[in-house]
């Protein structure tokens, strides 16, 4: 900017030597990003922040205003060595020179931060990160590779999260330095040895972690070799590196971005997993089921018991329905008995009022009565044998009755009773029920019974 040729006043205020001072450094001076470490920071209850910004030789006061703080991605602390992109100004009422700071960001991360960006381009122009080429995660790995430092926190979170969701899934470590200079080539040369491997001992996929940092410190995940590596891999590759807000070429690059290491091994796990709880489930689902056609069965066992009825108790009902046939048959007699009686009364009655011929009706009533005689016999002979033929009925029925002609009742070791020879084996112990005492015996021959010939 050329300098202003106007003449100034022989004299001036400090007032307006500040306003001057400050026009001068505001229209001088472009926005540019300043490189110092902070010191002095403060957070007014506006939201404005104030800090100094010094390097060996010097130091300069900064402001940044309340709006302009919301939208920074960094968080400023003291002794934090950044870059600030400001305008420099001068404090009218106290004659400070300042810089109005627009944003921040970490000293180095614009150089990386660009480098980051011309390789993703590149990358991404060939293909390199294309959905199309991204292979599928297996559901149920039956091996898997770990690649990341052996004294890395994040093969501890990772180890971790596999025993507690997949505790048989076999796990080899790959180590490897995840930072520092040459740990790219490490990273890459590991992802090799999968390559190098015969097929049929290569893990089926691979974990690709680290734990967070500074950008700095993840570079080593923002190689070229590194991406390479990792599409060249002949199996699935997860990668979890840094924390959720971190990306880098390794995460665009792998087959699966995971947001941090345990994620990472989350996913891997993530079949086996599922299939537990899902075993867990129909576990209970089952238990329930069979419980269910327990019931019904106990249920239906329950009604058949009380539907079968053992020998003696149907005897006993027989013998009852007896007595009460006998009961009835008598309680008829004495009815019948009492009506002939009655009649025969009656007839005494009309007959010596009617004075008739006692030598005729008295041959007639004896004929009268012997017939009555001879009627009542047949009736009480018939119902005799009839009350004999239930009884031998009955005496047929008995068990014990048919025992005592020389019979038996064979019965397996469950006290199931024996119809068939097929029902048992040779060798099979058998109890044998008598008329007097039971026998228990060994089967020694089975003769399954010829069907008869028509």
């Amino acid at each position: 900017m050329e300098p202003d040729d106007t003449p100034l006043p022989s004299t001036i205020s400090v007032t307006e030597l500040n306003r001057l001072a400050r026009e001068t450094l505001e229209t001088r001076f472009p926005p540019l990003w300043v490189r110092g470490e902070i010191s002095n920071f403060t957070r007014a209850p506006s939201g404005h922040m104030y800090f100094t910004l010094k390097d060996a030789g010097a130091q300069v006061r900064c402001t940044l205003w309340r709006t302009r703080a919301q939208r920074l991605t960094v968080t400023p602390r003291a002794g934090m060595q950044v870059e600030a992109r400001a305008t420099v100004s001068l404090y009218e009422p106290r004659g400070d020179y300042q810089l109005n700071v627009e944003s921040l960001r970490e000293a180095g991360r614009g150089n990386l931060h660009e480098a980051f960006l011309r390789l993703k381009t590149k990358l991404d122009n060939e293909g390199l990160f294309s959905p199309e080429i991204k292979r599928a995660i297996p559901r149920y790995p039956a091996s898997l590779a770990v690649i990341t430092s052996p004294q890395a926190a994040a093969l501890r979170d990772v180890m971790a999260a596999l025993a507690r969701r997949a505790p048989n899934l076999p796990v080899e470590l790959l180590p490897t330095p995840v930072q520092g200079e040459g740990a790219g080539n490490h990273i890459a040369a590991a992802l090799g040895q999968i390559l190098a491997m015969p097929e049929a001992a290569r893990p089926e996929l691979v974990l690709l972690v680290r734990g967070g940092g500074s950008l700095e410190d993840l570079w080593s995940f923002n190689e070229e070799v590194v991406a390479r590596a990792i599409r060249a891999c002949p199996v699935p590759v997860i990668v979890g590196v840094g924390h959720e807000t971190d990306f880098t070429i390794a995460d665009f690059a792998a087959d699966c971005r995971a947001a941090t290491p345990t994620a990472a091994a989350e996913l891997a796990s993530a079949g086996y997993a599922e299939a537990a709880g899902r075993l867990a489930h129909l576990e209970i689902v089952l238990r329930r089921a069979m419980r269910r056609q327990l019931d019904t069965a106990q249920q239906r066992l329950d009604r058949q018991s009380l539907r079968l009825i053992h020998p003696r108790d149907r005897v006993a009902r027989s013998r009852k329905e007896l007595a009460a046939q006998a009961l009835r048959l008598r309680q008829a007699l004495t009815q019948r008995m009492r009506q002939h009686t009655t009649t025969l009364a009656f007839v005494e009655r009309r007959l010596r009022n009617q004075k008739p011929e006692l030598s005729g009706l008295q041959k007639q009533l004896e004929r009268t009565g012997d017939a009555i005689v001879t009627r009542m016999s047949r009736h009480l002979s018939s119902r005799r044998e009839r009350l004999s033929a239930l009884a031998a009925s009955l005496d047929h029925l008995n068990p014990e009755a048919v025992l005592s002609r020389g019979y038996s009742i064979a019965r397996d070791h469950h006290g199931r009773i024996l119809r068939d020879a097929t029902q048992v084996t040779a060798g099979e112990n058998i109890r044998v029920q008598l008329h007097q005492g039971e026998i228990d015996a060994t089967v020694s021959d089975i003769r399954a019974a010829t069907q008869k010939r028509e």
